[in-house]
């Protein structure tokens, strides 16, 4: 009699659809996990725009309590187990936001100088990079300067520096035109020794240039000096700061001694806590002067245990320039610099 069971399947007939169940399977995880991404993404998006605080009224998050006011009215951060969380997650649980302050200029002045010092306190989240969004993308809107900034928690102050904001024509109304509350702060020195640093930076990049003593004079005979060469230009400290004025007013901006913030950085840092409303947490305590670069660094780097100073091309050796020159040019600067010592009510004491 006949058996009427099925012989036992024959195993390279079943291999072709276990393939197929394996792609089948892999095929959808991949897409499970690109609808997980893509909710992400939406989620963000509408979170940044709904998060984004305008920047007039309770900008460093007092309406949350994250932030209390002493007694001297500075703003002072309280400790709490939430602020003290590491890095990664006050960027997890962070916004993007625009621009609270504005390191706005000089080229060759300290501004790299000064943004990584800021680095240093809690309530500062700063852009390292240079956006040039004033005066190179503003067409691509604030929706993507924005997307630039650092994540930042409430009660933490969004700042980014380009020096090429204070001597560019059109940046003082794009920057009012984003808000007529933000702080702006300009680091200045002697610029004559800022257009020969200046000088000296462009000569390590562009072989072949002709000398500072060519550049800096139309007619070298006459003496006739040529302000429009860029690294002249941008000492022409009144004139820039006029058009700043025409949108600012003088209390809204704040001006470092690019000197001092050499030989004392810890008083010029001082003062720019004092003007952003923030609690004095950077100190002397923080520098200390290194003596080959003749200028000062960190004992400690933000987010680092090891001591920082600035990169090779910072406090590097300037060309030599012919003392007459440099005569004929202090005396070209010289009425510029009184307008504005009258205009800042600051006396730097350039020569």
């Amino acid at each position: 009699m006949a058996s009427s069971r099925a012989p036992p399947p024959d195993p390279w007939r079943l291999a072709p659809k276990l393939v197929a169940m394996l792609w089948v399977g892999v095929a959808c995880a991949f897409l499970l996990y690109f609808l997980r991404c893509c909710e992400s993404q939406v989620t963000e998006s509408f979170s940044l725009s709904r998060d984004e605080a305008p920047l007039g009224t309770g900008r460093y998050g007092e309406r949350n309590g994250t932030v209390g006011v002493g007694a001297d009215g500075r703003r002072r951060r309280k400790r709490s187990a939430d602020a003290e969380g590491s890095m990664k997650e006050k960027d997890w649980r962070g916004a993007r936001r625009l621009p609270h302050a504005l390191i706005i200029g000089v080229k060759k002045g300290g501004t790299r100088a000064l943004l990584e010092f800021l680095r240093l306190h809690p309530d500062i989240r700063a852009l390292g990079a240079e956006p040039h969004f004033f005066d190179r993308h503003y067409a691509r809107g604030l929706t993507w300067y924005r997307s630039m900034m650092p994540k930042a928690l409430d009660g933490q102050i969004v700042m980014e520096k380009t020096p090429r904001y204070f001597v560019t024509a059109e940046t003082p109304a794009r920057v009012h035109a984003m808000s007529r509350d933000v702080k702006l702060i300009v680091v200045v020195r002697d610029p004559v020794t800022r257009a020969i640093s200046d000088y000296t930076q462009i000569a390590s990049k562009t072989p072949g240039i002709a000398s500072f003593e060519s550049l800096a004079f139309k007619n070298r005979s006459s003496g006739q000096v040529d302000s429009l060469w860029s690294p002249l230009y941008i000492g022409l400290y009144a004139q820039h700061l006029e058009r700043w004025l025409a949108y600012f007013p003088l209390s809204q901006i704040h001006f470092v001694n690019g000197e001092r913030l050499v030989s004392d950085p810890a008083f010029e840092l001082g003062r720019v806590q004092d003007f952003l409303g923030l609690e004095r947490i950077i100190t002397d305590k923080h520098f200390y002067f290194n003596k080959t670069k003749g200028f000062p660094c960190l004992k400690k780097a933000e987010g680092s245990a090891e001591p920082h100073c600035l990169g090779k091309t910072k406090g590097r050796t300037h060309v030599h320039v012919e003392p007459e020159v440099i005569h004929n040019l202090r005396g070209f600067y010289h009425p510029h610099n009184l307008r504005f010592y009258q205009m800042t009510g600051m006396d730097f004491g350039w020569k």
